[in-house]
């Protein structure tokens, strides 16, 4: 039975030695609001720009454009056919828990905090208890880890915090008899633009830890709690005893890291690299606009004895100003002369937008403006591929992420799918006008295969897969390339049978999706000719 108050211990220390970086995201939060200046010490307004929002903005639309797709392969012959299913099945489970929506989630928050963070869990009350896969987005301010680990598997506890509604949790849990709501406090929140109450609240914690079975294997088991009262523990339940939560013995989170930083499985990101940068514009940009309004607000010294009525001076819907005496009062009453700004401010302005464009990789090529007079479109284009290897180089570790989400995502399948499910798969196309429809469970990947040598047992294995990710481009640009694809390859001659040859030859030569279908096409052609 785990010690409920020897947790709520270890959890307090983990959140107190995280607390720079816990700080550091509620701020960036406040600066993807344009909300930053309010953070500055100086209590004087200072306007803020959007260059910042801007840069983040173009990387976010970058990434959305290559959302991931998963192909399994098999790494044995016989395997292959599961592959090939699980290759239909990921995809369909993906769009059952609207994957994009929870990609871009991920993206936002690993530019702006520099991590972003997959729940991949079992829900066992979906379906109406028949259970299914759970793909969230986690927020990195609820989750804590042992400081000084590199991966959150190397920590021996994870905990992940949430805010509950102390009604709706003695409903759903009679065992709590009494709940204080103090522990609500404890949870770190971001600073909301709305009133956000929290005093019905309470902090509900999702322990996870690491244990050995009695067979000594290294398992992870699962343990909820709300201060004292314990929710749930798979310790408790004896088909969890030899396997703990999940048979793949791993954490149900996966990190998508920007920039990694040694000692935390968490990173810094795009945002942390240009605060400095957009902070001095948004000064320089005050200062600029307050030298504007000085210069377009005319002021005067004004002689304490002078002669001048200043009220009519003032009122400019006057026609008339009285003096008083012979004199017209030039020596009572001065011009305050203000002197514009040298040309080096607006100089220092323009530099430092250039330096937040060149430290976050924006620049203005990449986002399809061009500079210098180039105006080419070969040029152009070489220089926007060009431009885009921080985008590339950013978007594949999303990708390798996205891997050991899906392998996950098979480990479920294996544990979990022990009848028939049929999904409804998508087309290699894209196309949903025609559905196609799979059945499948785990009786083909579930326990050990006996590979036979000379009809002897050589060893068993439990089927393994590899996992492939290919850019799953936005549906217009993928159908306008693949429209002037087959054109281009109709216009040579591709398709006419008599150059059959020429036409294997330089299919061959080339890479591009749709070419061995296409291959196929022209063997069966020659095939219903002869």
């Amino acid at each position: 039975m785990p010690d409920i108050l020897k947790a709520m211990a270890l959890l307090k220390k983990y959140r107190k030695q995280r607390i720079a970086q816990t700080n550091r995201i509620i701020q960036n939060e406040q600066w993807y609001k344009l909300r930053h200046t309010r953070l500055l010490s100086d209590t004087k307004y200072v306007p803020a720009s959007a260059w910042l929002f801007n840069s983040l903005a173009i990387k976010h639309a970058d990434a959305m454009d290559s959302i991931p797709t998963p192909y399994i392969s098999a790494r044995e012959p016989s395997d292959t056919e599961s592959a090939e299913a699980l290759s239909k099945l990921l995809p369909a489970l993906l769009e059952q828990n609207d994957f994009p929506g929870v990609y871009s989630s991920i993206w936002n928050d690993k530019l702006k905090h520099g991590t972003g963070c997959y729940g991949v869990f079992w829900n066992p009350e979906a379906l109406d208890g028949f259970g299914e896969i759970e793909l969230k987005r986690i927020d990195v301010l609820n989750l804590f880890w042992e400081p000084g680990v590199n991966d959150l598997n190397d920590s021996p506890n994870l905990f992940h915090t949430e805010l509950r509604s102390v009604e709706e949790l003695m409903k759903f849990y009679p065992q709590i008899k009494e709940l204080p709501t103090e522990s609500a406090g404890e949870t770190s929140r971001y600073i909301y633009d709305d009133e956000v109450d929290v005093s019905d609240k309470a902090t509900v914690v999702d322990w996870y830890y690491k244990s050995r079975s009695p067979k000594g294997r290294q398992i992870i088991h699962y343990c909820k709690f709300v201060d004292k009262y314990m929710l749930y523990c798979t310790e408790d339940h004896p088909e969890y005893e030899e396997t703990g939560l999940y048979e793949h013995g791993k954490y149900p989170f996966v990190t998508d890291v920007m920039y990694p930083v040694e000692g935390t499985p968490c990173g810094f990101g795009s945002l942390d690299i240009m605060k400095d940068a957009q902070l001095q514009i948004d000064k320089l940009d005050f200062a600029i606009l307050e030298n504007a309004k000085m210069a377009a607000t005319r002021r005067y010294f004004i002689r304490a004895d002078g002669s001048v009525n200043e009220e009519e001076f003032a009122d400019w819907t006057k026609p008339f100003v009285h003096i008083q005496g012979s004199g017209l009062g030039y020596e009572s009453i001065r011009e305050i002369k203000v002197e514009p700004l040298s040309d080096m401010c607006i100089h220092v302005i323009n530099n430092k937008i250039t330096e937040l464009k060149e430290t976050s990789g924006n620049r203005d090529i990449t986002a399809g403006g061009t500079e210098g007079g180039v105006i080419a479109a070969a040029a152009i284009s070489a220089l926007q591929k060009s431009g885009s290897k921080l985008t590339k180089d950013m978007i594949s570790s999303s990708y390798r992420a996205f891997c050991k989400v899906c392998t996950i995502m098979i480990e479920l399948i294996r544990q979990f799918y022990t009848v028939p499910r049929c999904f409804r798969v998508i087309s290699p196309n894209g196309s949903k006008s025609i559905p196609k429809y799979l059945t499948y469970d785990n009786s083909s990947i579930s326990g050990f295969k006996s590979i036979f040598n000379d009809g002897d047992e050589k060893y068993k294995r439990v089927p393994a897969f590899d996992i492939s990710v290919t850019a799953e481009k936005s549906i217009a640009s993928k159908r306008d390339e693949q429209n002037a694809m087959a054109k281009e390859l109709y216009e040579m001659g591709v398709f006419n049978p008599e150059n059959k040859e020429a036409a294997i030859i330089l299919l061959s030569s080339m890479n591009f999706e749709g070419r061995d279908e296409i291959l196929s096409k022209i063997y069966d052609a020659e095939k219903n000719r002869e």
